[in-house]
């Protein structure tokens, strides 16, 4: 009957009422079981405001002990302008400009109160710098483009150039798991040499899935002869195998030995349309990049400890790369596109 007679009343408490109430129902006579049918708090709450009301008489809540808050909301209103002045700043950095405005804190506490604020600290993308002219180039690339669908990019084969190293570790940082004693463990310990090998392998893909991938021989320079018989040897094997009779488009950036006069009379005789032309300093725009990083946290999974052993990792994992990834990546360039307009040529997120 209590249950019946006191829910409706309670359904609606702000928390500082709910704590009234309960002390209420306690003063009455009704017990601690009897409050918690009510549904009025959880039983945990309920027994700490009675406890509370039998140790102080009161039914305000002990404020917790602590160190009172540096900074008022105003003076963290001036660390956010300071930091959305200076995006690259770090902590200590903005610690210090801060004090210059009266608070005395330390990095953690910045951080603490960016991250209040919804700021999140973290290092800062590293993306090739745009001149003007990259600029206006990636804009006329995307305007011409702008209009085509994900079925349009179906048609696109991408192509470029990537470096593996031995003992790599693909740009990433991450956590080695170790417990207390074992930070020197083999297990937790990456390791590094003071003069890595280092594979350069072409590629290329299309919605399709993976085309072909070579690895260029060591101390061969990449250059149009080098470049001419890639395409011969991979590229045209990869046209006939996915897209067979079908219109098809290649893509490849500004290097020198791509825009050498061969390479492009080459590729003319072959009856091969290239899309663009292709803006300088857009990795962001290549799908093929995306592929690269993902192809490298896999490799350096593997942890190859010789040349040998890397190039057949990479061939391996490359070949296991499914068409739905592929088909993924392709499908994102409208998105890549409209974002890069958007942003009036700057870069776009992916």
């Amino acid at each position: 009957m209590l249950e019946i007679i006191v829910l409706p009343l309670l359904t609606m408490l702000t928390c500082k009422e709910t704590r009234a109430a309960i002390i209420a129902l306690h003063k009455n006579g009704f017990t601690g079981k009897d409050i918690v049918a009510t549904k009025i708090a959880p039983k945990s709450k309920i027994d700490r405001f009675i406890k509370n009301f039998k140790e102080r008489g009161s039914i305000l809540v002990k404020k917790a002990s602590g160190h009172p808050r540096k900074s008022s909301k105003r003076q963290d209103r001036l660390l956010k302008r300071i930091q959305l002045r200076d995006r690259s700043a770090t902590s200590a950095e903005l610690a210090q400009e801060w004090q210059q405005a009266g608070v005395s804190a330390s990095a953690r506490t910045v951080r603490r109160r960016l991250l209040e604020d919804g700021l999140v600290s973290r290092r800062a993308a590293k993306k090739p710098l745009l001149s003007k002219k990259n600029i206006r180039d990636r804009l006329i690339f995307c305007r011409k483009y702008s209009e085509w669908t994900a079925e349009d990019w179906g048609k696109v084969i991408f192509s470029d150039e990537a470096p593996f190293r031995l003992f790599g570790a693909s740009g990433k940082k991450g956590l080695s798991g170790e417990e207390k004693g074992e930070r020197y463990h083999q297990s937790c310990v990456m390791p590094t040499v003071k003069h890595p090998d280092t594979i350069h392998v072409w590629g290329c893909f299309s919605s399709k899935g993976v085309g072909s991938l070579t690895i260029l021989p060591k101390n061969k320079a990449m250059n149009k002869e080098w470049y001419q018989n890639t395409l011969q040897q991979q590229l045209l094997p990869t046209i006939q195998q996915q897209f067979g009779e079908e219109q098809c488009i290649f893509q490849h950036d500004g290097a020198p030995c791509h825009k050498a006069k061969v390479i492009t009379k080459w590729l003319r005789d072959q009856n091969v349309e290239i899309l663009g032309p292709w803006p300088g300093n857009s990795p962001d725009l290549n799908p093929i990049e995306n592929l690269w990083s993902i192809l490298k946290r896999r490799v350096d999974k593997q942890k190859p400890t010789t040349s040998d052993k890397l190039q057949e990792v990479i061939m391996k994992e490359w070949v296991a790369i499914s068409q739905d990834l592929a088909q993924k990546l392709i499908e994102s360039m409208p998105s890549r596109i409209a974002e890069v307009l958007k942003k009036k040529g700057q870069h776009c997120t992916y």
